[in-house]
Parts: structure tokens; C-alpha cells; sequence
């Protein structure tokens, strides 16, 4: 794995960024794993709270750069399924604010051309978010310019446990010989069946894990782990992660020539 950090330094503006016009990315999926909303919020003397919320600007940002620098899959782990452990207080604060951005992003969202999908566990939320995610989905799946998926309450072992599940299910049933249980038809058991594998995955904060994201769907991934807290990133800090990707050489296992 090769280890990419402090991609940008100093931090560069919108306005200072790489010319998307000029420089098309290859990557047409990126997934973030949005880390350092505590720290960046710690670091000024506020409550974790304002570093969530000010986290959810940042995802806003970003679906807009991954919209001019032409990406076609954006994937987000916003709530992973470890985070019910943390204190009750902020549990409810990170709830409720997936509450208020259900409640007022999605209908700028589909104006703009995004198909959002989730996801995770999603039964384990009240069942009015259970309700406004299903919204989410079914008034945005005719739009196509940017597919955007949040794993809310994701866990990437948890997914692959469950796809063992239904596999066996299947082949109990007698709809699947076990002989035909192929990577490509294992992969029709996973939440993210219709979603292409990541190209490219950013983790920001400077910690270099995956933390239980897209296990399976990595396994060919390009990484680029990022010093810069979430709240902080900006179309700047996305463009110098895809201008890292393009300069590298995906073999796929496959000796260089």
C-alpha cells in the first residue's frame, strides 16, 4: 500500500486548485472515509457537535467538486456501525443532525442530478429517518449525473457476514449450486451489488486504516490518506487526491511491462 500524506501544504484554495477542464481523473469512483470532526472541533474549544456539523458542510463541498471533476460514484462513511458505542449525547447529535440533512439537502441534491443510495443498518435508526431515507432514494433514482452513497451504521465485516448468510440461504434453497458461489456472483449478495468497486479511497486526519469500510469492494483500491481534518476539506485537498491517483500505475496484480 503505498502511503501518500500532506498531499497539500500549504492549503491551497477552491480558486488555486488543478483545472478540471484540463485534467480529467480517471477515477470515477471515490469513496472518503471522513475522519477528525472531534479533533478539528477540540482544537477551537467546541463542542463535538459544531465538528459534526460543520463536517456536514464539508460533504457538501465535496459532492460539488466530485460533480466538476466529472466523477461518476461518490461513497461517504458517515456513520459506521462502531459508532452506536459512543456516548449517548453524541449518538443523538450525530442522529439528529442525519435528521436535519435528510430533511433539507435532498431536494437540492436532486436538482442537481444526484441519485443518493444508503448503505449500513439502516433499521436500526428511528423509524422517521428509516422513512426519509426511502424518500431520499426513491425521489432521486432517475438522476445520474452523480451517484452518491452514504454507509450509515456500516460495518464492512458485518456486510460480508450477512452476503455469507444469503449466499447459504440461496444454496439451501436450491437457487444456487455451490459450485457456481464465484467471487462475481458473491458479489450480487453485497449491499453494494450495483455499485462498481471503489477506484480510489481518501481517509483524512492523517490515520492510515480503513476502519471497517468497504473491506471486500478495496481490494484493489488506490489509497490516499490526507493530514487535513474533515471539516477542513475542500475541492483543493479532492483535487490533489485524484492528481495523486493519475500519477499512479494500477496493475491489478498483473506484472509491469
Amino acid at each position: 500500500m503505498r502511503l501518500f500524506k500532506k498531499a497539500v501544504a500549504p492549503r491551497q484554495t477552491p480558486a488555486a486548485a488543478v483545472d478540471r477542464s484540463q485534467e480529467r481523473t480517471t477515477a470515477q469512483h471515490v469513496a472518503i472515509i471522513m475522519d477528525g470532526n472531534g479533533r478539528w472541533a477540540a482544537a477551537r474549544g467546541l463542542p463535538r457537535a459544531a465538528g459534526h456539523a460543520e463536517g456536514a458542510r464539508a460533504v457538501r463541498r465535496t459532492v460539488q467538486a466530485a460533480i466538476e471533476a466529472g466523477v461518476s460514484w461518490l461513497t461517504i462513511y458517515a456513520f459506521s456501525s462502531e459508532n452506536w458505542r459512543r456516548s449517548a449525547d453524541e449518538v443523538l447529535d450525530l442522529t439528529g443532525l442525519l435528521r436535519r440533512y435528510l430533511q433539507t439537502e435532498i431536494a437540492e441534491l436532486a436538482q442537481n442530478g444526484v441519485r443518493l443510495r444508503f448503505i449500513g443498518e439502516r433499521d436500526r435508526f428511528d423509524r422517521d429517518i428509516q422513512r426519509d431515507i426511502a424518500a431520499a432514494e426513491r425521489d432521486t433514482a432517475e438522476n445520474g449525473r452523480l451517484n452518491l452513497t452514504v454507509a450509515l451504521s456500516y460495518g464492512a465485516r458485518a456486510e460480508i457476514v450477512a452476503a455469507a448468510r444469503a449466499a447459504l440461504g440461496a444454496v439451501q434453497a436450491g437457487d444456487l449450486a455451490p459450485a457456481d458461489l464465484t467471487e462475481e456472483v458473491f458479489e450480487q449478495f453485497l449491499s453494494t451489488r450495483e455499485i462498481p468497486d471503489p477506484d480510489l479511497i481518501i481517509r483524512t486526519s492523517g490515520e492510515q486504516r480503513l476502519s471497517n469500510f468497504l473491506l471486500w469492494q478495496s481490494a484493489y483500491a488506490e489509497f490516499v490518506f490526507l493530514d487535513v481534518l474533515w471539516p477542513d476539506f475542500d475541492a483543493s485537498y479532492f483535487d490533489a487526491a485524484l492528481a495523486e491517483y493519475a500519477r499512479r500505475e494500477r496493475r491489478f496484480g498483473a506484472r509491469a511491462e
